[in-house]
């Protein structure tokens, strides 16, 4: 039997590629205030976006409960004896915790695995494909996850944001706080660090950040898999997957995603975000 994979909604996975590849998706809530609604199931990026920008409730999000976890475990044991679940950084959401409690709860022969990724958006993302591409191969769970454990290390998030307000007002600053008192023209540059928001630099304008974004990814000397993000500008996005296709590979292998209902709470629009994951031995 092959190995299942369940990320969540926060890895910037679309339904199309979770779909190709047997990844099941647990969606986070999104809520507007009494109105709640399963990330990208109850509401779509754009409707989520336009509502951030037209009203005047902050939105907030809230992980699966651990009884979102246990059903899809349940209806996976019916298909295999082995799931690895990969879920959003624990420093960032309680979801590991939530799939930890499911996976106690559940009475079952089917072997299930939790492994917290220190990521999130397409840097989890990249490290779910990876664990499908090897799972959908006939490797077992115990090879899965030494890949995944191997793979984590090697993924790599950086984000130009356009302000730092949403992360703020939703207290996912971390180590990025003291940006704070930064010019409301600066543009801060982030990353992950250890499963943690972290500073990486400012710039004065999204062009400065798009120019940071491509230079990150074209000093990498061998990269495995990349994924390019927005928010609210495609057009953004696409300009630059044209600028980084002669330091990558063919455009049709780079990832295009968009940041997610959840996410995009505390990245608010028009950010810009790369996700490299970097080749074994480099």
């Amino acid at each position: 039997m092959t190995v299942k994979i369940i990320t969540d909604s926060t890895s910037d996975i679309t339904s199309d590629l979770a779909q190709e590849l047997g990844i099941t998706v647990v969606p986070l809530t999104v809520s507007f205030g009494n109105e709640s609604f399963l990330d990208r199931v109850e509401i779509t990026t754009d409707e989520f976006y336009r509502r951030l920008g037209e009203e005047d409730i902050f939105p907030k999000t809230t992980q699966p409960s651990p009884i979102a976890f246990s059903d899809a475990f349940s209806k996976l044991s019916e298909e295999t004896d082995e799931i690895l679940v990969i879920v959003i950084s624990s420093k960032l959401s309680g979801t590991y915790e939530s799939a930890t409690i499911a996976k106690s709860m559940l009475k079952t022969k089917c072997r299930i695995e939790v492994i917290d990724s220190l990521s999130v958006a397409m840097g989890l993302g990249l490290i779910v494909i990876a664990a499908a591409k090897i799972a959908q191969s006939g490797a077992t769970l115990d090879t899965v996850m030494d890949v995944v454990k191997k793979t984590i290390p090697r993924s790599y998030v950086v984000t130009a944001f356009d302000t730092l307000k949403y992360l703020a007002k939703g207290g996912r600053l971390g180590k990025a706080q003291g940006l704070l008192g930064s010019l409301l023209s600066i543009k801060p540059i982030l990353t992950l660090k250890d499963g943690e928001i972290a500073p990486l630099t400012r710039v004065r304008s999204r062009a400065a950040g798009e120019d940071y974004l491509y230079n990150f990814v074209a000093g990498f000397s061998n990269i495995e898999e990349l994924a390019v993000e927005h928010a609210t500008t495609p057009d953004r996005s696409n300009e630059l997957v044209e600028r980084l296709c002669p330091h990558c590979y063919s455009k049709e292998r780079i990832y295009c995603a968009t940041i997610s209902p959840v996410l995009g709470t505390y990245a608010g629009p028009n950010l810009l975000s790369v996700a490299v994951l970097e080749a074994e031995g480099n």
